[in-house]
């Protein structure tokens, strides 16, 4: 590979929610830069299987490894941090991948899912970036990549606590870049359309229940949101992350890009 392949050679990289969809694709991304990365989810046997899958994509200088936790729990947080830093060394690379959603219109939204929404997609941000920051800091180098979603710069019915949830993972993102902007380290959102993942295949198998529109119907449904007619690609998204994590995006921090065909005109 090229010098410019590699530009990731030398860092360590975890990726959030990195069994499937958007997270593998990511760190099939940062594995082609040279990073060393460690997968992070909940299922060991998912994260086992992406671990094969994606052997292939290791340089020479890089490697893959995985870790089981639940990113709503502060001590699984802490102990899985510890192992992935004992294999491969401080975590100057974090995307907050993991995420989770949900739809109900808001009076049957129950305190149990909103509050649900918030841990998975806000507070296990917040766990995972105060666990690899103050690497960061001690570094003087450091890149925070937050995977948010167009329901955080816009609201879409039925997904309240979802909204709100990305909202303040946007809202998180633009504080933490004030505090570490003369740090070295950056911290940036991308904010992903309805994406070909397993979220949207649940949207889809809600909409067919609840409708009974077709399954090819609910598709074009969610895709016409997107001015391009069509749902974003998981690498899409992992070009985009991949980008932000570069030495050469040093300037870019603080920002939520929209990664959703011109769905949401961001300035």
């Amino acid at each position: 590979m090229t010098a410019s392949k590699l530009s990731l050679q030398g860092r360590h990289a975890l990726v959030t929610g990195g069994g499937r969809g958007i997270g593998a694709a990511i760190a099939q991304r940062l594995l082609a830069d040279g990073a060393r990365v460690t997968l992070l989810g909940r299922d060991a046997a998912t994260l086992d299987a992406t671990v094969r899958v994606l052997s292939t994509a290791v340089t020479d200088h890089g490697m893959l490894t995985a870790v089981s936790a639940d990113v709503t729990d502060a001590e699984s947080v802490a102990n899985a941090f510890r192992a992935a830093t004992a294999k491969a060394g401080p975590v100057t690379l974090l995307v907050n991948n993991a995420g989770q959603a949900h739809s109900a219109p808001f009076v049957k939204t129950s305190l149990e899912l909103w509050q649900r929404m918030l841990d998975v997609n806000l507070t296990g941000t917040f766990l995972c970036t105060q666990a690899a920051l103050p690497d960061m800091l001690e570094a003087g180098w450091g890149r925070i990549v937050n995977v948010a979603s167009t329901a955080g710069l816009i609201g879409y019915g039925y997904v309240s606590a979802y909204c709100a949830a990305k909202h303040g993972v946007i809202g998180l993102t633009r504080a933490l870049a004030l505090e570490t902007a003369d740090k070295g380290v950056t911290v940036n959102a991308v904010c992903p359309g309805y994406t070909e993942t397993d979220i949207v295949r649940d949207a889809v198998a809600n909409i067919v229940s609840k409708t009974g529109r077709t399954e090819a119907q609910a598709r074009a449904e969610l895709a016409a949101r997107n001015p391009q007619r069509k749902l974003v690609q998981p690498e899409e998204v992992a070009d985009a992350v991949g980008w932000l994590c570069q030495p050469s995006a040093a300037s870019i921090t603080g920002q939520a890009i929209p990664v959703a065909g011109g769905e949401v005109m961001a300035g």
